[in-house]
């Protein structure tokens, strides 16, 4: 029988190779940076893609998984690609080689720089007085901005892609770079600023 002592370095070995475990086995996310510190709480950023439903059962931390997952959710969400999730992680992850090609920059920090641009500040809810409803502007609490900032980059993919020649991917790419660069040709930017005007008309 062997009383070999345990190897005191294989925790540490083991730590290490957690800590550089890269998405999708190419990209770092332990060096984004966030521009927007209200946000940085809710925009979490791991290696893993995919957890399985682990959040499922908690109703108010969905902030905790990773950004790149909930926007895969989020592009699950049309009718074609409900439940398709390996499908739609493939899409998301030819996007991300897409947008390395073109930004030379690692495009999980595109996605974070992205969101945070995309979220809009102000949004406007109805009150009742009476019998009338009136127009009021609020702010955007941190999380519903990047609830929103999600939706617009899956709607703005979902219109360029639908019925069109352009690839789901190259339109996914092309969103998330718009949104990055705050190219107000871009639809999230675009839907960004129509909804914080219209806030600022209801002043």
């Amino acid at each position: 029988m062997s009383s070999e002592a345990p190897d005191p370095d294989a925790p540490a070995e083991a730590d290490e190779e957690r800590v550089t475990a890269k998405l999708f086995g190419e990209w770092e996310v332990d060096d984004v940076e966030y521009s927007d510190p209200s946000m940085r709480r809710y925009i979490t950023v791991t290696p893993i893609a995919h957890t399985m439903g682990r959040h499922a059962d908690k109703q108010f931390e969905k902030s905790e998984i990773s950004i790149v997952e909930r926007l895969i959710n989020r592009l699950m969400q049309t009718e074609e690609n409900t439940g398709k999730k390996q499908q739609t992680t493939r899409i998301v992850r030819e996007a991300f080689d897409i947008v390395h090609a073109r930004t030379e920059e690692n495009p999980v920090q595109v996605l974070v720089r992205a969101v945070e641009n995309a979220g809009p500040r102000e949004e406007t809810v109805r009150l009742k007085y009476g019998g009338i409803s009136v127009p009021k502007a609020v702010d955007v609490g941190p999380q519903r901005r990047v609830d929103q900032a999600l939706k617009f980059i899956a709607q703005g993919t979902y219109n360029a892609s639908f019925k069109s020649a352009t690839p789901v991917e190259e339109a996914l790419a092309n969103q998330l770079i718009g949104a990055a660069n705050y190219d107000r040709q871009a639809y999230p930017i675009g839907q960004k600023e129509e909804q914080e005007r219209v806030a600022a008309a209801a002043r």
